[in-house]
């Protein structure tokens, strides 16, 4: 139905109880529930916010592959729950070959809706080049995080670094900048925002004010903006 909104108390009240009966015998019989208040509101969405995110950059993909699997990978992890109890959303970078790449990100979860940019656990000689590039254009760096606009809209949240990381200079200027892991810009998110049928012009009109530090970040790391 056109107008209407994407994500609703359905799809809260699915993820909730997924949470609470994370096994497969479970979802196994309420799958038909997951598609229909999770997945496929889910698709609607990105479909209908492909157009905004090409108003922000034509180099970021949304379709299908956008909408991350409600399975977890339990490979490397103690906690062998099959399933997410959130709906992850990213759009990627179209050269990024993972998640770890520029993108934009989008989380729904009962109790934690939040939307983030940048990169996650960028690799050694990614995280290497952001490094370099604030050293070498210290002002630019300025404007793209500290701006007004950003920092209205964006908190800068990750991992970081107890001390300078190695070849740079514990004395320099940004070295509390340098010290980041990740370098993502997120906020928070209310329901009333998440369940709005308006949902994608609001998260483009959020997103578009970290396009200067989206743009420094694919320059450092040699992708178009």
């Amino acid at each position: 139905m056109a107008g209407s909104a994407y994500f609703t108390k359905d799809t809260f009240r699915f993820l909730r109880e997924l949470a609470k009966n994370n096994k497969r015998d479970w979802f196994t019989a309420n799958k038909g529930r997951y598609e229909e208040h999770v997945r496929d509101p889910a698709l609607r969405f990105i479909q209908d916010f492909a157009p905004h995110l090409a108003k922000l950059s034509p180099h970021f993909h949304a379709g299908p592959r956008s909408l991350f699997r409600i399975h977890r990978d339990t490979r490397f992890s103690k906690d062998k729950s099959p399933y997410k109890t959130h709906s992850g959303i990213q759009f990627r970078h179209d050269r990024a070959r993972d998640a770890h790449a520029p993108g934009y990100y989008f989380h729904i979860e009962p109790g934690s809706f939040f939307v983030a940019l940048g990169l996650w656990r960028p690799d050694g000689p990614t995280t290497r080049k952001i490094r370099e590039r604030m050293v070498e254009e210290p002002e630019a760096w300025k404007k793209a995080s500290r701006s007004k606009k950003f920092t209205s809209t964006f908190e800068a949240s990750g991992d970081k670094l107890s001390r300078a990381p190695r070849g740079f200079d514990p004395e320099h200027p940004l070295v509390e900048d340098l010290k980041w892991k990740d370098f993502i810009g997120s906020r928070d998110l209310d329901e009333e925002l998440v369940t709005s049928p308006h949902l994608p012009r609001e998260l483009a009109r959020i997103f578009a004010a970290g396009t200067p530090y989206m743009a420094f970040l694919c320059d450092a790391v040699g992708v178009p903006f």
